[in-house]
């Protein structure tokens, strides 16, 4: 057993309010309210690092020394208190919780009341001359601590709390009697001995110790474990839980007594004003396990039995608002009409309130620009372009809850997390979980579905704190609908849906409907907008985007994007009307053929090429030359076998249907009889099958003698562009002739002409000869200068060994990471991602997704040398990315740091990567 040689053990008097990593958030927060004068119950903290050391122990105690520490506290809290541990005439009692360094609501446990048992129980009810107060929170330490700390499950204790609640014809647990509590009690020890084989522990200091125990245990259950993994919370940022013993108070006193949690702001819309819910003699957790809906926090200045406590609470936020310059979400008891605060932490506030907020803070002077841009997560930005119902259509809501967690999701319903995991998660389907009130056990159902949708709980419950987190959409509260469980199905007045049936849910305005319901795009807010101009005054690296249509581009100049960084022309081929043309091109004999499909094409990329430089004028537009594998714009194989197979059959049947058509025409005379022998002779023309034969099969050997073992290795890019140059030469003409127009239209272009797939200078020398002599053409007869610049995508490891030759022959690098990723791991993104990637991350032998996260190990490495190599032989060379991974904070960071000068990725991603390269020049400088 290991000694204890450093303090693990702190009174809220002494402990650093700073040190979130020794003391946890929760603790860390209750020692600094405490040093600031606010009304906090007394009580200590036992560090992250006693945890940690619990946690390794081989024989599964406590170091030694620990609880030393701990009755020497509890007897300073007796001094404080006035009352004893253990007294029976005058009982303290405490709540033991957990608290981490990153804050994981409801993801770890709590125990309240310990201290109880039968005889210190009668000294409570005496203090308090309160039987029912007594009998209620013993049930409650009862239940608590047998399923927290001794494993009981709450199915038990709820069978037996809902046969009372039915005896005594009640719905919810206020609704009981002191000796119907007393009864509930009893048979709560009843389950825990059946359960476990022994009584209940009776002795104070055992239950402590036990309790300590449970609680450090929790950081390793299974939601907790989850919930660090959904948010990437590494060990680095929170490793272990503290302990929080706190005296208690009691919000279940009566009616002059209450428990509540407050936001200092609306963490849904962001409105400076007291947020919150609170509910009137009730213990603890019941606000936010919803086991009953509370009162909206505006409701307590009309609870006469609590005068002056709205304007109380109205006090306590400003302070805390104050002090710690950002959202507070704090709990708060009144005991006999006495406030106490019993936690604050950083608010989860949604995307929305999150721009709201920070922006305002800065108008009311709380914070700087920096400090307003630093608080909010990039990523989290995703959530204010998440899509609304569409107002055009008018269906009528089957339900009305509380607008919990805005946004709008259709899904299938399911009734529990495991059926959500496994329809959701592993079958890819969209569910809805559907659920009386949620508990934290259901964290991965949560992960799995698009929105949560509760019978029970408030705007502050589990369910809703959750799902503002992840950005999802959340109703809870819906009372008019009867969820029942085990039949799978609920009931709304005379509706009703089971599960596998399609509802939506609105989170914005609370309405849950049958069926799907369309969606459209929200808007900017004039905050966001503010937001992002800051970002873009800090940031360093610009923000282009990765669009082909005009529309495309259109949507990313409305999200802040400064120009195209890549535009790929094979997607502007996929049009019905072009796709024919296309295949023409590519299965043309003759260099003659090839060019007729070409000049057919050449007005239609030149209208493109016009359209985007007409919507992003006057920024520029990186245009990158065709880099299709072929094979994805001919017909498959097999297909084209099939097709044969079944116009030779025709063709029999035409041989056949000619001999007998024939031999009637000859036996009848009739007008009719000769109408339908020549429509069957139309129908089975042989010339026509004939000549749809040649067709395909002339097909089916283009097709053959044009297949790759590894198209996307194949036969793409520049390989393309330099083996039948008409088709790269048609590309150069109609981008230089599209700015010619533009320039002779007034409208400033700056288009960029980009090869991709380049290993050689010789390759950019010989696309470049094409550019030089059609601009020459080009400049000709447009009478005066075209703007344009020349260079190539970095996608082949070659070209990063050689970037000094290439930079030489380029004006600028464009790193293709998506394409430069799998050459530098040899992987297959589909096959990887499929197949053994998720299994590679989840045992640790790598990190991350290296799609989704650039490998700054490796792929990171080749991007700096080229980097580093290009400008030693072009000094002005531009370097910017335009894979995926321009979208991504964290490569972002990676691009700044590593001297690039602008990123570019698709256009719902520009206001995350435009936020992203704010942090990281912020975080550089500091």
């Amino acid at each position: 057993m290991d000694t204890l040689t450093t303090k693990h053990v702190f009174a809220f008097e002494e402990g650093d309010g700073k040190n979130k990593r020794l003391l946890g958030g929760k603790g860390a927060n209750l020692c600094e309210m405490t040093q600031i004068g606010l009304n906090v119950p007394p009580g200590f903290v036992i560090s992250t690092d006693a945890c940690l050391a619990y946690l390794d122990s081989p024989d599964g105690n406590l170091t030694a020394g620990l609880m030393d520490d701990v009755h020497a506290q509890m007897r300073a809290l007796e001094q404080k208190t006035g009352k004893g541990f253990g007294d029976p005439d005058n009982p303290l009692l405490v709540s033991v919780r957990s608290g981490s360094a990153m804050s994981m609501p409801g993801m770890m446990d709590t125990i309240l009341n310990l201290g109880l048992n039968a005889e210190t129980l009668q000294g409570v009810i005496r203090a308090t001359d309160d039987p029912r107060f007594g009998y209620d929170a013993y049930r409650r330490f009862i239940q608590l601590f047998g399923k927290v700390a001794l494993g009981v499950p709450d199915a038990a204790f709820d069978k037996e709390f809902e046969a009372i609640k039915e005896a005594a014809h009640v719905k919810q647990d206020v609704g009981l009697s002191a000796s119907e509590l007393k009864q509930v009690s009893e048979r709560f020890l009843r389950v825990v001995e059946a359960a476990t084989g022994r009584p209940f522990p009776s002795d104070p200091y055992e239950q402590l110790e036990i309790a300590i125990k449970a609680v450090f245990n929790s950081w390793g259950g299974k939601r907790a474990v989850d919930y660090r993994r959904q948010f990437n919370i590494t060990p680095d940022m929170a490793n272990g839980t503290a302990v929080n013993v706190v005296t208690m108070v009691f919000g279940n006193r009566g009616y002059d007594s209450a428990t509540g949690v407050a936001f200092t702001r609306n963490p849904a819309t962001g409105e400076n004003k007291l947020y919150g819910e609170y509910l009137v003699n009730a213990q603890g957790e019941d606000v936010v396990a919803g086991i009953r809906t509370p009162t909206a926090i505006d409701q307590l200045a009309n609870e006469s039995a609590m005068p002056g406590l709205a304007a109380q609470l109205d006090a306590l936020r400003d302070k805390l608002e104050a002090h710690y310059h950002e959202v507070q979400d704090f709990e708060f008891t009144i005991e006999r009409g006495q406030l106490y605060c019993l936690q604050t932490r950083n608010g989860k506030m949604n995307s929305i309130a999150m721009v709201r907020t920070s922006v305002e803070m800065v108008q009311e002077g709380l914070i700087t620009k920096e400090q307003a841009l630093l608080r909010i997560a990039p990523e989290s930005l995703e959530q204010m372009l998440f899509p609304h119902l569409d107002p055009t259509v008018k269906v009528e809501p089957v339900a009305q809850g509380l607008s919990a967690s805005p946004g709008a999701a259709s899904g299938i319903a399911v009734f529990d997390a495991d059926r959500a995991e496994l329809l959701g998660k592993e079958q890819g389907n969209k569910v809805i979980l559907v659920r009386e009130e949620t508990k934290p056990e259901d964290i991965h159902g949560f992960f799995a579905s698009e929105g949560i949708l509760t019978s029970r709980g408030g705007k502050t419950s589990h369910a809703a704190v959750v799902a503002r987190g992840m950005g999802k959409p959340c109703v809870a509260g819906a009372e008019g609908i009867s969820v029942d469980v085990n039949r799978r199905e609920a009931r709304v007045g005379l509706a009703s849906f089971k599960e596998g049936d399609v509802i939506t849910i609105d989170g914005t305005s609370g309405k849950v409907y049958l069926g799907a319901i369309p969606t459209v795009e929200p808007d900017f807010t004039p905050e966001l907008d503010t937001l992002l101009g800051w970002a873009d005054e800090m940031a360093r690296l610009k923000v282009m985007a990765n669009a082909d249509t005009p529309n495309d581009a259109r949507r990313s100049r409305r999200y802040g994007a400064v120009g195209i960084g890549l535009a790929r022309t094979e997607r502007m081929f996929n049009d019905v009307a072009r796709l024919p043309i296309v295949i023409e091109m590519i299965v043309a004999e003759t260099p003659e053929q090839r060019q007729e499909a070409l000049d057919r094409l050449l007005p239609l990329q030149r209208q493109d090429f016009r359209e985007l430089f007409e919507v992003m004028s006057p920024y520029p537009v990186t245009i990158r030359l065709l880099d299709p594998p072929i094979h994805e714009f001919l017909p498959n194989e097999d297909v084209l076998r099939r097709e044969l197979k079944e116009l030779h059959a025709l063709s029999q049947a035409a041989y056949g249907m000619t001999v007998l058509s024939g031999t009637m025409g000859l036996l009848h005379k009739s007008d009719k009889v000769r109408e339908d022998v020549d429509s069957m002779r139309r129908l089975f023309d042989p010339a026509m099958i004939e000549e749809a034969i040649g067709k395909k099969e002339a097909m089916l050997r283009k097709v053959r003698a044009l297949y790759e073992t590894n198209p996307m290795l194949g036969h793409r890019g520049v390989r393309l562009g330099i083996t039948f140059p008409e088709i790269y030469q048609m590309q150069i003409r109609a981008i230089l002739e599209a700015a010619a127009d533009c320039v002779k239209a007034g409208i400033e272009v700056h288009p960029q002409i980009k090869v991709p797939q380049v290993c050689t200078a010789q390759e950019l020398r010989k696309v470049r000869s094409f550019v030089d002599s059609i601009h020459a053409e080009v400049v000709a007869d447009a009478g005066q200068a075209v703007p344009f610049k020349f260079g190539t995508m970095i996608e082949v490891v070659r070209a990063c060994m050689l970037a000094d030759a290439l930079a030489e022959e380029s004006e600028f690098f464009s790193f293709g990471t998506n394409d430069l990723t799998q050459a530098a791991f040899s992987f297959s993104r589909e096959d990887a991602e499929n197949k053994f990637l998720p299994f590679y991350n989840q045992s640790g032998i790598l990190q991350d997704n290296p799609f989704e996260t650039l490998d700054v190990k490796g792929v990171g490495k080749l991007m700096r040398l080229a980097v580093d190599w290009g400008r030693t032989a072009k000094p002005d060379l531009h370097v910017g990315i335009c894979g995926e991974h321009g979208g991504h904070p964290a490569s972002i960071a990676f691009c700044h740091d590593a001297g690039l000068d602008y990123v570019s990725c698709s256009g719902p991603r520009v206001p995350v990567a435009r936020l992203a390269a704010a942090h990281a020049a912020l975080k550089g400088a500091r």
